[in-house]
């Protein structure tokens, strides 16, 4: 397995063949935002736990979103439609971020440290990272965040406190990114709920493949702060 070249002056590590999980390519380095942008341009992520080294990821198959295969449940629409939620982008990254790295109901811990709430934290101060928010009540109760560069957005991490939250996050991220002509969203690894929004898995090589002519095209704005996503609202976002 290739270990890929993030940045020349920190040394990264191959982990020993044969010994970890599909998909590791390198330990060691730091989270600077250089690495970090460096590393997704390679499809390259970190995913670690507290009091480990940080473990630097690229799955094989890789799940992808393509905008336009988004599927919506029945359920889900009758949601949508009534509008319980109020979504917002950009307006609470930090917090989005806390709740995301909050305790599990598996009761395991989260891969989201300090380290990585105060790196993103910076890529967001940047331009690089957003949040997706869901509000009810006045209340945040679900969202996303994750990071966009040329015409991919590298999603991280989701969290819901109200039924149906995170996929209304999650549809209209999506929604906006229509707009945008953003080609696919990286959802990492697999899973069931995305999977039944239409995400589907490729392998790593042609993700790749993909990922290297998206990253070099031009990016959506880097001030996410319009309020209400252009999808629900009557006023459309002028694509940059």
């Amino acid at each position: 397995m290739p270990v890929y070249q993030l940045l020349e002056d920190i040394p990264l590590f191959p982990p020993q063949k044969d010994a970890e999980p599909e998909g590791l390519l390198a330990v060691g380095g730091d989270l600077s935002t250089e690495r970090l942008l460096s590393a997704y341009q390679q499809g390259i992520f970190p995913w670690y736990e507290e009091g480990q080294p940080i473990l630097w990821w690229s799955p094989d198959p890789r799940l992808i979103m393509e905008p336009d295969n988004l599927k919506i449940s029945k359920s889900l629409r009758k949601v949508l439609k009534k509008q319980i939620f109020e979504v917002k982008t950009d307006t609470a990254f930090s917090r989005v971020i806390e709740e995301c790295g909050g305790p599990r109901r598996s009761g395991q811990g989260t891969w989201i440290t300090e380290a990585i709430k105060e790196s993103y934290t910076k890529l967001h101060e940047l331009g690089y990272a957003h949040s997706v928010e869901c509000w009810f009540e006045k209340e945040l109760v679900g969202g996303l965040y994750g990071v966009s560069i040329g015409k991919c957005f590298f999603g991280e991490s989701m969290f819901a406190k109200k039924t149906d939250a995170s996929k209304v996050a999650f549809v209209s991220l999506v929604e906006q990114m229509k707009i945008w002509g953003v080609e696919m969203i990286d959802c990492q690894v697999t899973s069931d709920h995305l999977l039944s929004l239409g995400a589907h898995e490729i392998p790593r090589k042609e993700f790749l493949e993909r990922l290297k002519n998206a990253v070099q095209k031009q990016s959506p704005p880097k001030n996410w702060m319009f309020g209400t996503p252009a999808w629900v609202s009557s006023e459309p976002i002028e694509k940059p």
